[in-house]
């Protein structure tokens, strides 16, 4: 599935429920917002060590991954709202990125 197809079924999802009106850039915004909030609920009082290892616990597993889906699912539809090239967004800015920040020279000794 592509970032388009999963744009799509989100469009339909949101268009068979006439949830339009509220798919606002605001309300995604902050629907997206407090999604990223649940997910740092998650490893907010985890060691390194636990947020590192929490992805091998079923129960850990089960939670990130709601919640990963649940702030892909809302920037997605986001993007589609606003008319944003997700993959197009993101190239750019690791392009910015590559220049701002370049590779450091080899250590040597």
């Amino acid at each position: 599935m592509t970032i388009e197809d999963l744009s799509a079924r989100q469009r339909a999802f949101a268009a068979a429920r006439a949830w339009e009106r509220w798919h606002t850039p605001k309300n995604l915004v902050m629907a997206l917002s407090g999604e990223v909030g649940e997910l740092t609920e998650i490893f907010q009082w985890l060691t390194p060590d636990q947020a590192e290892a929490a992805y091998a616990d079923p129960d850990l597993r089960a939670r990130i991954d709601d919640e990963l889906a649940d702030v892909l699912l809302y920037l997605v539809r986001l993007a589609d709202v606003l008319g944003a090239d997700l993959l197009a967004a993101a190239n750019a800015k690791i392009d910015r990125n590559e220049h701002r920040f370049p590779k450091p020279a080899p250590l040597t000794d």
